[in-house]
Parts: C-alpha cells; sequence; structure tokens
C-alpha cells in the first residue's frame, strides 16, 4: 500500500496504489475514483455489534468497504467528505483516533471503539473514541491542515478538544475548563485538553464546531 496525498492541505485527496492481492478498508463513502482491477466488498467488518459500536459510539459508519487489488499498480483515490488535510502514516501499535477523523487503514490494522472514561465527559469525542491497531498504514482527514507534536516524558500541551485528532497510544489526557466557568463560556474557548507525554500527537487547524457557531446564525431563518 503506497500513498501519495495530493492537492493537500486544503482539498487534499489520497492516492493509494495497490499490489496484487492487496487489501484496503475505508469509512463508506470515502472512495473518490479507482483503475480497473479494484474489487469492493461492503460488510460491518467483525459482525453486528462491531459494527454498531463504531457507529453509534465511535461516530463513523456502520459499514466499511474493503478494496482488493485484482493486479499490480490498481489506483485507488480517496476523499474526505470535509475541506481539509490527509495524511498516511505507518503504525505499529495502537493510535487513538477522533470520530470523523479515520479514512482508510490497510489489512494488518482493526479499527473499533474504544471507552475513553468519564474524564471524556465533556470532550468533543464524547466517551467513546476510535482504537486503531495492530501494524500497517493508516489514513486520517482533518479540517484544516495536520499538524505532529511529539512530546518528551513528563511533557504535557494543551490542545482546544474540537482541533484535536489523534494521538498515539502512551499518551495520558485529560480533560478541563479553560479556566473559571465564566472564562469557558465566554472565552470562546470551552474545554481543553492536557496531553501528556511520551508519544505524538495530531491537532488540526480548524473546528468544525467553530465553524458551525459562525454559520449557523447566518443561514435564513423560516417564518410563519
Amino acid at each position: 500500500m503506497q500513498t501519495e496525498i495530493m492537492y493537500g492541505p486544503a482539498y487534499a485527496a489520497a492516492k493509494v496504489t495497490l499490489t496484487a492481492g492487496e487489501v484496503v478498508r475505508t469509512e463508506a463513502g470515502s472512495m473518490l475514483a479507482m483503475s480497473p482491477g479494484v474489487t469492493l466488498e461492503t460488510s460491518t467488518q467483525g459482525g453486528v455489534l462491531k459494527g454498531l459500536r463504531r457507529s453509534v459510539l465511535g461516530g463513523e459508519s456502520f459499514f466499511m468497504n474493503t478494496f482488493t487489488a485484482q493486479a499490480d499498480g490498481a489506483e485507488l483515490w480517496l476523499a474526505p467528505a470535509m475541506a481539509g488535510d490527509v495524511v498516511a502514516w505507518p503504525i505499529q501499535g495502537t493510535l487513538y483516533v477522533q470520530s470523523g477523523s479515520y479514512l482508510a487503514s490497510s489489512a494488518g490494522l482493526e479499527v473499533d471503539s474504544k471507552w475513553g472514561g468519564s474524564k471524556t465527559f465533556f470532550s468533543r469525542e464524547g466517551l467513546f473514541m476510535l482504537r486503531v491497531s495492530g501494524q500497517g498504514d493508516v489514513v486520517l482527514s482533518s479540517y484544516g491542515a495536520i499538524h505532529a507534536i511529539d512530546l518528551q516524558p513528563g511533557q504535557t500541551y494543551t490542545v482546544d478538544t474540537g482541533h484535536m485528532v489523534a494521538w498515539t497510544e502512551g499518551v495520558n489526557y485529560a480533560v478541563r475548563k479553560v479556566g473559571n466557568w465564566k472564562s469557558t463560556f465566554f472565552s470562546g474557548e470551552g474545554f481543553v485538553c492536557d496531553l501528556t507525554g511520551p508519544g505524538r500527537i495530531y491537532v488540526q487547524t480548524r473546528s468544525q464546531d467553530a465553524f458551525l457557531d459562525w454559520l449557523i446564525p447566518k443561514l435564513p431563518q423560516q417564518t410563519g
């Protein structure tokens, strides 16, 4: 699985080149285009209960698509629903991903939901998040560009919860108010996440929630 990111970071897409027999699993609806010699199968990837956990708890689709190359050099193009960046990373272990950022992964990775604990209650990710584990390549998307931050042991970074994309296993996190309740509700910052290394975190330069807060008041209202 060779992944080339095109046209980022504003309207990025991923061009995935496969060898014969190679498999890629994707979020439903993410296929932009594909060359001849690629077959598609749709399933829950692990049964009904696992599909329900991903969709109801993890915020992803109930079904996932499996694309299989029938010849060397087969191409699959993937794109997210939101305008923004796409990145591809090799994984050997576990990566925790916010709802809506998972785009695709190679056959060696398992995608499931994970209980995040009550400390995530106020975060935009909610009580559950996606867990991508195993060895292989993962493709993620964001709203805006993605920035990676490597944390040393004991080093802490604070990120607005609306800008979180993913973090590696070993990073400890806790969600808290940005200040007192007045600051939380009127500063425009809301809740933040303190992340402590060692490990890597990925943040997005824009927030869907902030965009919706700006957009919705400007939409025409029905009268009568």
